[in-house]
């Protein structure tokens, strides 16, 4: 049975922030004064376990990095809105598109900004050091915090309702 107090058969799409959610709150900055986010690699398994099961991801933020597109490419991923100043409206085109209902996405954010979407969303998760008021609009809060594995968290929970979660030596083929 999921910790997760929601019925994660209905989810189909999973939309993720970046910062605060994907990598830390702390972001160290290089000599040229641009970010270096973290990656957990945990997460990243989980990410591309994910997409290969058929799950719709999308990463929707406000970042601009050429770093994170390639990340995201590597897992799979090709549904990657960065600069997004209006995430609720990507957010809102992106589930049109791939012809979900709010049921069925999930939404995880940690801020401000991702406020409408978190509401927007069936499934709304936050890490456990999310802003004062994305936890008050958040239906589960991860144990996580934001890139110390919230990615990996939500996932196994929604794989393992799903019966796709892998238990075998075989899961590690990607």
């Amino acid at each position: 049975m999921s910790k997760i107090p929601y019925d994660l058969t209905k989810i189909r799409g999973i939309a993720f922030d970046v910062d605060g959610v994907l990598s830390p709150n702390c972001i160290p900055l290089g000599t040229d004064g641009i970010p270096r986010r973290m990656a957990n690699i945990k997460d990243g398994y989980a990410l591309q376990l994910a997409v290969r099961k058929g799950l719709k991801i999308v990463v929707i933020s406000g970042a601009v990095s050429d770093g994170l597109i390639e990340r995201f490419a590597i897992l799979g991923i090709k549904d990657v809105y960065l600069g997004a100043g209006m995430k609720s409206e990507v957010f809102a085109d992106w589930m049109e598109r791939e012809g979900l209902q709010p049921e069925e996405v999930a939404f995880v954010g940690d801020d401000v900004p991702d406020l409408d979407c978190l509401k927007a969303a069936g499934l709304a998760v936050v890490p456990a050091d999310a802003s004062f008021d994305a936890l008050q609009v958040a239906k589960y809060v991860s144990p996580a915090c934001g890139g110390q594995g919230v990615a990996r968290d939500l996932l196994e929970e929604i794989l393992r309702a799903q019966g796709l979660w892998p238990v075998t030596d075989k899961a590690w083929g990607w």
